[in-house]
């Protein structure tokens, strides 16, 4: 849900605060007559027009430099509109804009795709209500924008133009970026690093544009509130005459409610982008790994009423050579023991993981919702099962050689000190250069020399490194 308002705002506030600024000269007491609901209706319209307009077009890149051109054109034109001020090129402002808005909606599969079943089920109503407040919070925010500057009368006049082509300029620049990569694919312009880099920080900056509106509402509350509510509350207390204070009095209370609105859409804008930035769009984090060790005889024991709640179990086993290997255990069944024991990863999304959400468990990298029941068996999104181990009546136990099965599956180095076995330099296993593996364990070398003699005769050294660590205890 938050993914869909928060989306449509990075879509739609730019264009419904730019519509509020054309329209509100439109507002100012000598042109008070200005059709409201039908401006309301003609914008709806144009925005389902654009969005129909781009599935019956077969997209390809002569299609997209040839709109972006388009579009372009009319975001100049309503520079045009707005110094003229005549009321027909502001409706064919208002229609080019949210035309072009429609069909950028259509363009972002995510934003169109608000169910995965293709029936009215739970996700579909609740992204269709979340998108649909949305809308109504644009279409707010363009009536409080033009309110308050017909409020404000000519005192913001400067403010308003100088928020018209911030806005413009802010929406031409991604605009420049697609263009320049319509013609760097169409072979029009030679490719270069740099308008590559330019390319791709430019077409970023939509995902700013929630921050961007709210500091310009913010800006603009904050100039309203020192030229018209700051004056008009002085002016209530200069005055005597009872008529003349209350209706002062009106008017300061309504600017204050103008202010009060400005500060609330921004805050709403900015919690909602920071909540999906830091919040909402992260993946789901891994729960703590309970770290093991092998016993004497490379083993692994773990007590069976510590993973038979039904909830996932992790845990880690560092290998010789530093590898990290996740594994979890789960009990499948709620009515009876019956454990799941796999390693924490599978063969189609890798060591990304999987978590458990209320009562089921996800994989994190493509999100899909496990079978409980079916962990523990290959195929599919399933975690990879784990051979070979046992379960006796108070443990589940598992051989080193089983939980080695899983050191292609992950790819996370944890430091550990090493000792040389020819020289018994101390190292770090991450930072060592020259590393052997044999009889199943890597070992770790100061120097090629080292590597060589130990290759050689690994016996002796062998004997040698293991008196030094029992001489070491």
């Amino acid at each position: 849900m938050n993914y869909f308002f928060t989306s449509v705002l990075q879509l739609l506030l730019p264009f419904s605060l730019l519509s509020g600024l054309l329209w509100a000269s439109q507002l100012w007491p000598a042109q008070r007559n200005i059709p409201d609901k039908a401006l309301h209706w003609l914008s709806l319209t144009a925005l389902c027009v654009g969005f129909l307009l781009w599935q019956l077009l077969t997209p390809n890149q002569s299609l997209k430099l040839a709109l972006s051109l388009l579009y372009a054109s009319v975001l100049l034109f309503s520079l045009i509109a707005v110094a003229l001020n005549r009321r027909i090129l502001l409706y064919l402002a208002q229609i080019g804009l949210l035309l072009f808005c429609g069909i950028f909606w259509a363009q972002n599969p995510s934003l169109s795709a608000i169910t995965t079943t293709e029936i009215i089920n739970t996700d579909f109503i609740l992204n269709l209500f979340t998108i649909t407040t949305a809308l109504l919070f644009c279409l707010l925010a363009a009536n409080w924008i033009a309110v308050l500057l017909a409020q404000s009368q000519h005192a913001l006049h400067y403010l308003r133009m100088l928020a018209i082509v911030l806005l413009i300029f802010w929406l031409l620049l991604p605009l420049s970026g697609q263009i320049l990569l319509s013609l760097i694919k169409l072979q029009l312009v030679d490719l270069d690093k740099g308008l590559l880099s330019f390319v791709a920080k430019t077409l970023n900056l939509t995902l700013y544009n929630n921050y961007l509106i709210a500091i310009i509402i913010l800006g603009i509350t904050l100039l309203f509130w020192v030229k018209v509510q700051k004056p008009r509350r002085h002016a209530v207390k200069q005055q005597h005459d009872l008529i003349e204070k209350r209706q002062k009095t009106a008017l300061y209370r309504q600017a204050r409610r103008i202010t009060l609105s400005g500060l609330i859409l921004a805050l709403i804008v900015i919690s909602v982008q920071c909540y999906w930035d830091n919040i909402a769009s992260q993946p789901p984090r891994l729960s703590e790994a309970t770290p093991l060790t092998l016993s004497d005889n490379d083993q692994i024991h773990i007590d069976i009423k510590q993973v038979s709640d039904g909830k996932l179990h992790r845990f880690v086993w560092i290998s010789d050579e530093g590898k990290a290997v996740r594994f979890f255990i789960i009990n499948r069944l709620s009515d009876r023991l019956s454990l799941g024991v796999v390693f924490d990863a599978c063969l189609l999304c890798g060591d990304q993981g999987y978590v458990m959400q209320g009562n089921q468990v996800v994989c994190v990298a493509c999100g899909v919702h496990m079978f409980i029941p079916s962990i523990g068996k290959p195929g599919g999104c399933n975690p990879v099962p784990i051979n070979g181990w046992q379960q006796t009546e108070t443990q589940v136990i598992i051989d080193k050689k089983s939980l080695e099965e899983g050191l292609n599956y992950f790819s996370t180095i944890v430091k550990l000190d090493v000792i040389d076995p020819v020289d018994g330099t101390k190292l770090i296993n991450t930072e060592a250069k020259f590393k052997y593996s044999y009889a199943g364990k890597s070992y770790f070398f100061a120097s090629e020399q080292n590597l060589n003699q130990f290759r050689d005769n690994p016996e002796r050294y062998l004997t040698k490194h293991n008196q030094s660590k029992v001489t070491e205890e």
